[in-house]
């Protein structure tokens, strides 16, 4: 969940001092480090899922701060935009209770949400980007009541000079202009957190960064945006260019963007944080009252606040974050690659994955990173988001494979063994699993249901491409509240 700011006007005075907070938080962290203060014996895992509000024809419902108040649970929160919503998943440890127990927990949450977000006139729905988005609808009335996401607009505005351009080629070509950093919303994401110790931090940082493009390949959700048809995964070329700060002439002197993959495997959780101050200047530059050097001095441990304030305004897609939870704190690695939806049974299997996989590469002998370039890493992810399960992506002592068979031979037995290390049974294991291992035996995910089906529903009555989006729309919504899995989804 992002941090709640007031609205304001910065001053260079703000800047500076922010600046000079930062850099002393960074040292604060450093120490910490040193003196291993950070909690490690019970480590845990957690879940954030954002949502799309639609009315009950599958349109966009503008309807999020009434929704929250329905709702009424702290769990949920508003996102970027008025049809968007979030729910955080209470943290537990990966074996607690099984995975039934914790699909049960999730299950109960969205269908109280849902039921209390008829009551004002909208629906929920997990998926990466809704189909029935339209221009009008990501425009400046769509930004959420939220300061902070006016402000974020705002300096976002300020940095660039210039409207954002958004370009993708895929099955259409979409190109289009915006003057508010409102289209980002329609990228709606499952974000899977891991606790890990802090000398554990680079090895599960850099193994999330390896499977990347693994990840997106097998859950892709997103192929439709504004009623074009573009990269299965169309959420991470759109993401990028959403929130881009910079103007042509500052990404041709190589400016990093602030959607980052990264340049670099990294030896320590440090590195990610210290490049954070060194490469991106602060969109929010807001300071605490709190002196972490002195927090540290008195046998407290210093929340950091500017140090996690700019960290959430750089998205990077394995994220490093620091938290102070029960007055501990704790490292976790946020991975961001993935979609919504389509189902909270996908949503779990996507995790036994991602937990399972990145334990067994942590656990080899010789790191995939060690024999993997950073920059393949990357192209991995590009590749998957526009080709979706279809893709060829690189994998060490493998070569250029198709996505099947990679996860079949080489990665889901990896996943089952890290599974197994960190303490679930094939009885837990199998289910979830079994459907990623179901979804590379079809070749069918949340993408290819959502293609297949819209092609059908234009090829028979042909209704015309945003109709045929949004009756595609209804019988998704129809499918995920039967929590079967995509690869099981007719075409009919």
């Amino acid at each position: 969940m992002g941090r709640d700011v007031p609205a304001l006007v910065f001053t260079r005075e703000d800047r500076r001092r922010y600046r000079i907070k930062m850099q002393e938080c960074l040292e604060a962290f450093a120490q910490m480090l040193r003196e291993s203060r950070f909690e490690t014996e019970r480590p845990q895992v957690g879940l954030e899922i954002e949502l799309n509000l639609v009315d009950d024809t599958g349109e966009p419902a503008m309807r999020n701060s009434d929704a929250l108040e329905a709702i009424a649970d702290p769990s949920w929160s508003t996102e970027l935009g008025r049809f968007n919503l979030e729910i955080n998943i209470p943290p537990r440890r990966l074996t607690a209770g099984g995975p039934d127990a914790w699909e049960t927990e999730i299950r109960a949450a969205l269908n109280h949400a849902e039921d209390r977000a008829t009551s004002v006139g909208a629906h929920l729905i997990m998926i990466g980007i809704l189909p029935t988005l339209r221009r009008q609808d990501v425009g400046e009335a769509a930004l959420s009541e939220n300061p902070r996401y006016r402000l974020l607009n705002d300096q976002v505005f300020a940095a660039r000079g210039e409207d954002l351009h958004i370009e993708v080629d895929g099955v259409d070509r979409l190109r289009t202009y915006a003057d508010t950093i409102t289209p980002e919303a329609a990228c709606t994401s499952t974000q899977f957190h891991l606790q890990v110790a802090p000398e554990e931090f680079p090895d599960y940082w850099n193994a999330a960064q390896a499977i990347a493009g693994v990840q997106v390949a097998l859950a892709a959700n997103s192929p439709f945006l504004l009623g074009k048809e573009l990269w299965h995964e169309s959420r991470i070329p759109l993401f990028e260019q959403a929130t881009d700060t910079r103007p042509q002439e500052i990404k041709a002197q190589g400016v990093r963007p602030r959607v980052w993959f990264g340049e670099r495997w990294i030896n320590s959780v440090f590195d990610l944080f210290e490049e954070n101050l060194r490469y991106f200047p602060a969109l929010l530059p807001l300071c605490d009252e709190q002196d972490p050097a002195e927090t540290l001095d008195r046998g407290d441990i210093p929340e950091l606040g500017e140090l996690t304030l700019h960290n959430g305004t750089i998205y990077r897609w394995n994220r490093p974050v620091y938290a102070v939870a029960h007055d501990k704190p704790h490292v976790r690695v946020e991975n961001r690659v993935l979609p919504a939806g389509p189902t909270v049974a996908d949503t779990l299997a996507n995790g036994a994955f991602y937990y399972g996989l990145t334990r067994a590469l942590v656990e080899e002998e010789r790191p995939v990173w060690s024999r993997m370039s950073f920059s393949v890493a990357e192209d991995n992810l590009h590749t998957a988001a526009r080709h979706g399960i279809e893709a060829h992506l690189y994998w060490p002592g493998v070569g250029e494979v198709t996505v099947p068979e990679l996860v079949l031979r080489r990665l889901l037995p990896l996943a089952h063994r890290g599974l197994e290390l960190s303490g679930m049974d094939s009885a837990w294991r199998e289910p979830l699993l079994g459907i990623i291992e179901q979804r590379c035996v079809t070749g069918r995910n949340g993408a290819v249901w959502q293609k297949e089906m819209f092609h059908h529903i234009d090829a028979g009555a042909r209704p015309g491409r945003h109709e045929a989006l949004r009756r595609m729309t209804q019988q998704y919504m129809d499918y995920m509240h039967l929590n079967a899995p995509v690869h099981t989804w007719p075409v009919d």
